[in-house]
């Protein structure tokens, strides 16, 4: 009763509570970096809150720029890239039309000549209403995180400015013995939550990055909006990854068609990079101590995005890495801490149990 009531309250208080959750993850983010500026530095605690997000400010004001101009110039662009369209899409209505009666492609398409390949594609593989939801959900969520930037920046800065006043908050709130329990509670969530998103911040920024440089090595246009668009997506675990690849090499095979090398260029090295970083890079740094089971991150995804949208999915994994963490802390929680993780249980201890 207590788990749908909360999930009744998430999605009653949706807009009330998501500038709250970006808020915290922010300062979570921000404040390894404020702390150095105070401690190593001897910075007042303010000062470094403003270095700290003027710099933030200052690169996202950038960033945007940059993608407004890049995003004018492909919608100047398009009329080039339409004639190319109709171009593939001639070629591909001509080879359906020869093998709609014959051959394997006739067995797994049933392609109907009254209709046109755009229309045999929505028909029969249902991709139009998942491509008006997902730019619906997409463009709901930037027109939403614009208005709330504000907002969410405000937030962040106040619950900054009162993280360095929570130990002696706690300690003057509650008894010595439960005072010691909390803040170590709260030491451990702050430190392995800030662990967990400052590592998908850089894995995402380093996805980006090469996805860039691959765009140039293959003279892709606009290389900086998929190599933004491969920062972003790369929070929604696994999907995330394969949309981002997938839009690109979309493009690619558009811009470089009938040229097959850059389009196979850009698949490989996409790919290879997501495998590479994901599976490789990822857990070496992140460590085991933080791993979701891969179940758990699917019903999460599904759960979340119901709740909040595009951005449910960013913010599922997070989130349920702070439940997990949070439940082994507890102690009459830590089962379901155990069974959220992806661990395998140590067999001598359970033969000891």
């Amino acid at each position: 009763m207590s788990v749908i009531l909360a999930g009744t309250m998430l999605k009653v208080l949706e807009s009330f509570l998501k500038p709250v959750v970006l808020a915290v993850l922010l300062a979570a983010v921000f404040y390894p970096f404020i702390k150095r500026l105070n401690t190593k530095y001897k910075l007042p605690w303010l000062l470094g809150i403003i270095i700290v997000y003027g710099v933030f400010v200052t690169i996202f004001v950038g960033i945007g720029n940059i993608l407004s101009s890049s995003i004018m110039s492909i919608i100047n662009s398009y009329p080039r890239y339409e004639e190319r369209f109709q171009t593939i899409y001639r070629n591909i209505q001509e080879s359906f039309s020869a093998n709609s009666d014959s051959g394997l492609l006739g067995f797994f398409f049933d392609f109907n000549n009254d209709q046109t390949f755009l229309e045999n594609i929505s028909t029969q593989l249902n991709v139009l209403p998942l491509l008006k939801n997902f730019a619906v959900n997409f463009t709901t969520f930037l027109i939403s995180f614009m208005k709330s930037s504000f907002l969410v920046l405000l937030l962040s800065v106040f619950l900054l400015l009162e993280m360095k006043f929570t130990k002696i908050k706690i300690y003057s709130a509650f008894s010595n013995h439960s005072s010691s329990k909390i803040h170590d509670i709260m030491n451990r969530i702050a430190r392995d939550t800030t662990h967990y998103i400052s590592i998908k911040f850089f894995i995402s920024l380093l996805t980006g990055i090469f996805v860039f440089i691959f765009c140039l090595i293959a003279r892709v246009d606009f290389p900086l909006v998929w190599a933004f668009l491969a920062f972003v997506l790369n929070f929604v675990p696994t999907f995330g990854s394969i949309i981002s690849w997938a839009i690109t090499t979309t493009f690619a095979f558009l811009q470089c068609y009938p040229s097959p090398f850059p389009v196979i260029f850009i698949a490989v090295s996409v790919l290879v990079m997501n495998v590479f970083l994901g599976n490789v890079v990822e857990p070496r740094i992140e460590g085991e101590n933080l791993g979701i089971s891969p179940f758990v991150i699917l019903v999460s995804l599904s759960l979340w995005g119901w709740l909040w949208g595009f951005l449910g999915l960013i913010l599922a994994v997070p989130l349920m890495v702070i439940i997990k963490i949070f439940c082994e802390n507890i102690e009459t929680l830590r089962p379901i801490g155990i069974l959220l993780g992806s661990e395998r249980p140590d067999r001598g201890k359970l033969r000891k149990a």
